[in-house]
């Protein structure tokens, strides 16, 4: 049995200041995202002044900050070290270099076939939809990659090479986060893909309903469900404590489709078998399905959230020792060129 660490789940109340205004769009709470180290750390009871040092302005300026508040409100006051906080505030170890980290660690070069469109998996295709997202993790595997390079144009003219190749049989919108986008333009695009015959189910990554719940519309949902193919909604909470009521309860929402988790594996975040536990339990409260425990990528800026596989693997043995099986998510790394994730097993 590995040792539990001390890190605490127990959810905390935030200021009034923080408690998230009811009836708030979406979309206003993207444009009111906390973009200020010192603003943030004053939304949270942290002494902007002593926590400085923790910032580092090379990488603001290569990866800014951005936090929306309803995923501030979550966040314990006072505590420095809260696992929330720990993913978006930038430090100055971004900044120091690591043996090993690149700025494309998964070679995702190599699997463009299209503008914007990637194959790295038999059967599967992925759809950059937008460079953005919601909120910049600092530990992000695609915070170096070229956007700019890879938009989709009005006309979707790109997605000839999904309808050129009929092995492909699920279309994986990510980014950035396809719910960045509007319903309008989303609805544009969803329609092209689900006009493909070969194409029988479609996936999309998206934490935006973690860090902005207001996303989780009657219009998104009904969007979703007239899709000739199946649904299917793969979320990205890290920590239970970023499963609120508010966010419980905007994921009723998606209950008519397929939903998992993806969690990444963060040091001094999620690292300890409590923490684990505790998600798993929370997931499946909010009907959604662990699925994937992710090694964290190598890419540069995030070596100090990674966890050393032996530890990993105990980790994850701990879980299936406390879990039913069904709420023990794969311990996977994905390897660049490999014909799918990885399951990671004991390194002796």
């Amino acid at each position: 049995m590995i040792p539990v660490k001390s890190t605490s789940t127990t959810e905390v109340g935030p200021a009034p200041s923080h408690v998230p205004r009811e009836g708030q769009s979406w979309r206003r709470e993207l444009l009111e995202a906390v973009t200020d180290v010192d603003e943030l750390l004053r939304l949270v009871g942290v002494d902007p002044v002593a926590s400085r040092k923790q910032e580092e302005p090379v990488a603001l300026r290569d990866f800014p900050l951005r936090v929306p508040r309803p995923y501030v409100a979550r966040m314990r006051w006072g505590d420095p070290d809260d696992p929330l906080l720990r993913q978006v505030l930038p430090t100055a170890q971004e900044s120091q270099p690591a043996v090993g980290y690149g700025l494309d660690p998964l070679a995702e070069a190599d699997a463009v076939i299209g503008s914007g469109i990637l194959k790295k998996y038999d059967g599967r295709a992925l759809v950059i939809a937008t460079g953005s997202c919601a909120v910049h993790c600092r530990y992000c595997f695609r915070r170096h990659f070229p956007y700019a390079d890879h938009r989709q144009n009005q006309g979707f003219e790109s997605l000839a090479a999904l309808r050129r190749d009929s092995t492909i049989r699920e279309v994986i919108l990510s980014g950035g986060d396809p719910l960045m986008l509007t319903d309008a333009h989303l609805g544009r695009l969803l329609a092209e893909v689900g006009s493909i015959d070969h194409v029988t189910r479609i996936r999309i990554h998206t934490r935006v309903p973690v860090v902005i719940p207001q996303r989780v519309t009657p219009a998104l949902t009904a969007m979703l469900a007239s899709l000739p193919q199946r649904v299917v909604v793969v979320l990205h909470f890290n920590h239970p404590n970023e499963i609120d009521r508010h966010c419980a309860a905007s994921l009723t929402g998606l209950h008519r489709f397929t939903l998992l988790n993806q969690s990444v594996l963060l040091r001094g975040v999620n690292d300890d078998a409590d923490t684990l536990v505790k998600l798993s339990e929370r997931l499946f409260g909010a009907g959604v399905l662990p699925y994937y425990l992710h090694m964290p990528d190598a890419v540069a800026g995030t070596a100090h959230f990674d966890v050393c596989q032996r530890r990993a693997v105990a980790l994850h043995r701990e879980l299936l020792a406390r879990l039913p099986g069904y709420l023990v998510p794969r311990l996977v790394r994905e390897v660049p060129g490999g014909t799918a994730k990885e399951l990671v097993v004991s390194d002796g």
